[in-house]
């Protein structure tokens, strides 16, 4: 991978760290009490962000590999999915066991896009975005990792 990828990856890994160190204060609010609708709006904000910026380093990856983004229906499922594999382009960027736990919230990116504000359900954010600290260290060990 050139040193230009490895330094906008490295970018975005810090924009992401940004985003969740600057989550723990309502984070630390929604451990003492439920979130009201403007709280729920700001989590749900904050999920689709953090994945938004995990697949824009996919991208990247995916591009450095093999000349091109994808495109379709379907892209950011496979894009995900290539992601876990070792290709001939390239290795494994994350290991299976991050799959389930990572797909939670590409599967949230798309609730996220096609819901409105007022449908969101605490009980279906709290683990995701309880979580998303310890899912983001492990998924940017790896990512970091990858691109050494």
């Amino acid at each position: 991978m050139d040193k230009t990828t490895q330094a906008k990856i490295v970018l975005e890994i810090s924009k992401i760290d940004t985003l969740i160190e600057k989550s723990g204060v309502l984070l630390s609010k929604c451990k003492i009490e439920i979130p009201d609708f403007i709280e729920l709006n700001a989590i749900a904000s904050i999920l689709h962000s953090y994945y938004c910026g995990i697949e824009s380093i996919f991208n990247m990856i995916y591009k450095a590999s093999y000349g091109k983004t994808l495109t379709g229906n379907m892209w950011h499922s496979d894009l995900f999915t290539d992601m876990f594999a070792k290709t001939d382009k390239h290795n494994a960027v994350l290991p299976q066991e991050l799959f389930v736990p990572l797909k939670e919230y590409l599967g949230f990116r798309h609730v996220f896009r096609h819901s409105y504000g007022y449908e969101l359900d605490w009980t279906k954010l709290a683990p995701l975005f309880s979580n998303l600290s310890e899912n983001w260290n492990l998924v940017k060990l790896n990512i970091e990792h990858f691109i050494s």
